[in-house]
């Protein structure tokens, strides 16, 4: 077992304080949004999700670094030599936050030795939390608390109208190229994680990011995509996805639900 029951139940809490300080943000008429470096938006609900995901990830009985979007950067010669870290994005899909149309997401990910081993993906305005352990399948708790396993849809590359899950910020001409090759498909336009957890639960089928991405952004949604039955390959050569990188930004890569070959 990756982590003991206890520490996922405490997860899951964790991921509901976030929810809750998200959504106390999400609330106010006028949002105060700033900018990064890279133009990529702020607000007051990145930080204050960020500070309650950190202090209770540093609560828990097992403690390991953390690496957060909204953290100070940690230098790869530091963290390379981690063994187990926390992987954060307290809030993605800033920007559907922004334009409050409720498909943002909070998303915590365990990373051992370049590769994401456990997952938890909150939906704040859903309440609705996803998680996943490597061996230890996917689940989905709703917002009264039932818990249920979820599972992604089977399909062929070959079959007519496959359901492509595409970003709503996020639509370039690579992208475009690629959907052409498939058989009459059908274009489902979802924000942040969501879009990975549209495969693991069986909404969609397909899921091409051939645009940058980073590592804090996909890792907790991957493992429940791959604990639901799916995958998640570079777009260039089909091999998996490494983190932990020197470079944290991701590749081309393309997302497949339960693909038969």
């Amino acid at each position: 077992m990756i982590l003991e029951q206890d520490i996922v139940t405490q997860l899951i809490e964790i991921v509901k304080n976030a929810h809750r300080a998200i959504l106390k943000v999400y609330e106010v008429e006028n949002l105060d949004v700033n900018y990064k470096t890279d133009d990529s938006p702020l607000t007051a609900a990145d930080r204050a999700a960020n500070a309650v995901i950190c202090q209770g990830l540093e609560r828990l009985p097992q403690v390991y670094p953390i690496v957060s979007e909204e953290n100070k950067e940690v230098a790869y010669e530091v963290r390379k030599n981690y063994a187990y870290y926390w992987l954060v994005d307290p809030l993605d899909g800033t920007k559907e936050f922004i334009r409050r149309n409720g498909e943002f997401t909070v998303n915590i990910a365990l990373v051992k030795q370049g590769t994401p081993v456990f997952g938890i993906v909150g939906v704040p305005v859903s309440g609705e939390i996803f998680w996943a352990a490597n061996g230890e399948g996917a689940w989905k708790m709703d917002a009264s608390g039932k818990k249920t396993a979820i599972q992604a849809a089977a399909f062929q590359m070959e079959d007519a109208g496959l359901t492509v899950v595409a970003s709503r910020s996020h639509l370039n001409e690579a992208t475009a190229a690629w959907l052409d090759k498939l058989n009459e498909p059908l274009r489902l336009p979802r924000g942040s994680s969501l879009k990975l957890l549209a495969l693991a639960t069986g909404e969609a089928h397909l899921y091409p990011r051939l645009a940058p991405t980073m590592e804090w952004d996909i890792a907790a949604a991957q493992i429940i995509l791959e604990e639901a039955g799916g995958k998640v390959c570079r777009a260039d050569d089909g091999q998996a996805l490494v983190y932990n990188k020197p470079d944290m930004t991701n590749p081309s890569f393309v997302a497949y639900g339960r693909l038969s070959e």
